[in-house]
């Protein structure tokens, strides 16, 4: 079995078990609330290596969150953007993936109760692209977007895709102060 390491500023090592208590104790002290459970990958080329940060981010809107990411580093500088960009999307779907049916229930069921009342839970899967002119990611969103749409989550892109434009992006660039798992892609 493989061990995932997840960290955020106030707990390092964490495993995904870990994560998924901290969501739910989350959800929990306010369970009466609009919440969102996003998942997002950024990446930065380094001179002899390509890091990858994926997000997980709980958020009670307008109430907080939260965060924690995970670091893969890919022993080599991919300079092919595609490439890239696919496997920020891979990873981010095997975090999703691991929210399986009983976890996810297991988040509703918390909401559930207050639905009356307003309260919602969602899904997101956050990919660093843009469909923008300029944008040199604009001829992957379709591709990138019916991944996600397959596994059942929302994608959101540029600039809705905060996790992984905003908050792992913060993290690919610090690559050494963060611990990794080493990808042997070649």
């Amino acid at each position: 079995m493989i061990r995932y390491n997840f960290q955020n500023l106030q707990e390092k090592d964490m495993s995904f078990e870990q994560v998924f208590n901290r969501i739910i104790k989350f959800m929990k002290r306010k369970p009466v609330g609009n919440y969102r459970l996003m998942v997002g990958t950024d990446s930065q080329v380094h001179a002899t290596m390509t890091v990858f940060i994926t997000g997980i981010v709980i958020q009670h809107t307008g109430k907080g969150a939260w965060a924690c990411i995970r670091k893969v580093v890919v022993p080599r500088k991919m300079v092919h953007l595609h490439e890239r960009i696919s496997l920020e999307t891979t990873l981010t779907e095997e975090i999703v993936s691991m929210f399986t049916e009983e976890k996810k229930s297991k988040m509703i069921e918390i909401v559930l109760p207050y639905l009356y009342q307003g309260a919602t839970f969602s899904i997101e899967g956050h990919i660093d692209i843009g469909s923008g002119q300029r944008n040199k990611t604009r001829d992957f969103v379709q591709e990138m977007v019916a991944r996600l749409e397959m596994i059942g989550v929302e994608p959101k892109i540029k600039p809705d895709a905060f996790v992984a434009s905003s908050y792992a992006n913060r993290y690919t660039k610090k690559a050494s102060k963060v611990p990794s798992t080493e990808l042997k892609i070649k």
